[in-house]
């Protein structure tokens, strides 16, 4: 925490004594001949700056106007601005109208005002660095609740697939698993937005950007968002362009702005209404559409809806449910990729139109290199293979063994990583999917020994953890796994990876 006061009086004795006076009340400063060095020592750190009127116009405030504009949003460093005495000039006016957290102190100056001045200065200063502290703390704690959430939610939906497995005919069961599916697949999406927020916050989120097809992405939003709609008994109708159109995109990002947005005018459209999604496009712009005939939006609230953690209300006034940070992570990630979310309405009761924009291309007809959705739920049957679970959570490992078990493979099961050392002697796996978070040696050390007894030998090794942020998936990939699964994931999605790997793998 930088609490010095830089100092930028280049002509004259007031630096000098200014650097004295502050020295007098134990006020760390340091005197800046240039304005070059008052750039660099402010990059390294600064409880404030105090300069003098004359310097602006040789360059001062420059450096400090483009430190004003790029200052993180906890960032206002104060300014301390010693004027001169008589008419205010340009630049002062100037620095007044752009500097933000600016003082002015027209000289002469008493020593004990400045002493004054600069302890006031610091004061502020800490307080953005306790905000600064606790942003970090909040982001941290966000991540880890994501991480723990997503632990006990694996097995969960691990079991419920089981049910179906071991009671294919009995429809109770099925509704019950019906049930855990869903509510397992709404507390998700609510763990990935609080992610999704601690990401944004510190400057983690990278877009993965690949070509996909509108096609594929709006049918992955109706195909999340259909059973709730339906459940209101609400139409979802979808008019897209007659030509594919291409967009070099993230494909998870597009499906989270879309989903949020129709999630949303569902939450907000009495049982009975109608959703229209349409997409046109506009030179090198993609708009898509989505239109409701709901509660609408009074004009004031518009402005508010896209702010983070902002609860709607309904028409009885009630807060609504959910976080309130869906519609700003699509207009987030909209900008992100170069595009925009604005919203529309003629007022309550005259529903809201929310229009995407984002840079896309027609085609002519369908490349062959898009990235298709792909789904691996009617993927055939692996062969008998030697199967490998490593988790500390037994209740995650249990019920994943089961689940290869139930297809025929020969599934074997270690609670931490030097059981699965010891497994792996005793029979090498084609597959091993393993947690990352176990005490003692963690799966990115149990990955490396592994892979150093390999000697050759064909693995897929596949980690399934609740870290989806940060450095993990790189650290997966140094560790020398295949790929890197968020908990808790679709059993499907490992069956695919097998399926994928064993395709284009040369028999041992």
């Amino acid at each position: 925490m930088e609490q010095r006061i830089l100092i930028h009086a280049p002509a004259g004795q007031d630096a000098a004594l200014a650097v004295k006076v502050l020295a007098s009340a134990t006020i760390d400063s340091l005197a800046c001949h240039s304005v070059g060095e008052l750039a660099q020592q402010m990059s390294l750190g600064a409880g404030g700056v105090l300069t003098v009127e004359e310097a602006l116009h040789a360059g001062a405030w420059q450096v400090l106007n483009d430190y004003a504009q790029q200052q993180p949003d906890w960032s206002d460093l104060p300014i301390l601005l010693l004027t001169r005495s008589g008419q205010d000039s340009l630049p002062l006016r100037q620095a007044i109208s752009t500097l933000g957290n600016l003082t002015l102190l027209e000289r002469p100056v008493r020593a004990l005002t400045l002493i004054t001045s600069a302890h006031a200065m610091q004061r502020a200063r800490a307080r953005q660095y306790q905000v600064r502290e606790s942003a970090r703390r909040k982001d941290e704690f966000i991540a880890t609740l994501g991480h723990e959430l997503r632990n006990p939610l694996a097995p969960i939906r691990t079991s419920a697939a089981l049910l179906n497995r071991l009671y294919p005919g009995s429809e109770q069961i099925g509704k019950v698993r019906d049930v855990i599916e869903r509510q397992v697949t709404q507390l998700m999406r609510l763990v990935d937005d609080l992610l999704d927020v601690a990401r944004i916050t510190s400057g983690k989120v990278a877009l993965q950007r690949q070509d996909v097809l509108l096609e594929q992405v709006i049918g992955h939003v109706v195909e999340l968002c259909q059973e709730p709609a339906s459940a209101r008994q609400i139409a979802l109708a979808v008019d897209l362009p007659p030509h594919p159109v291409l967009l070099h995109a993230d494909y998870a990002r597009l499906v989270q702005i879309f989903a949020n947005i129709v999630s949303n005018a569902i939450k907000f459209t009495p049982p009975g209404g109608r959703i229209d999604i349409s997409a046109q496009m506009a030179g090198e712009q993609l708009q898509v559409s989505v239109e409701d005939n709901g509660i609408g939006l009074d004009a004031e609230a518009i402005p508010r809806i896209f702010s983070m953690f902002e609860q709607s209300r309904t028409v009885s006034g009630q807060l609504a449910s959910g976080l309130g940070i869906g519609l700003s992570l699509s207009r987030q990630f909209a900008e992100m990729h170069g595009g925009s979310v604005q919203a529309y309405s003629a007022g309550a009761g005259q529903g809201s139109r929310f229009v995407v924009t984002l840079p896309a291309r027609e085609m002519p007809v369908p490349p062959a290199e898009a990235v298709t959705a792909a789904s691996a739920a009617n993927a055939p049957a692996c062969a008998a293979l030697q199967i490998l679970v490593v988790d500390d959570n037994r209740d995650a490992a249990d019920a994943l063994q089961t689940m290869f078990q139930l297809d025929g493979h020969a599934a074997a099961v270690a609670y931490d990583g030097q059981q699965a050392l010891i497994q792996v002697a005793l029979a090498w796996p084609r597959l091993i999917v393993m947690d990352l978070g176990m005490p003692g040696m963690d799966g990115y050390e149990t990955a490396r020994q592994i892979r150093q007894l390999a000697n050759g030998r064909d693995c897929l090794m596949i980690a399934l953890t609740g870290w989806g942020q940060g450095d993990a998936r790189q650290r997966t990939v140094e560790a020398g796994f295949d790929f890197h699964l968020t908990k808790p994931v679709d059993y499907t999605a490992i069956v695919a990876l097998l399926e994928r790997h064993l395709a284009g793998a040369s028999p041992n």
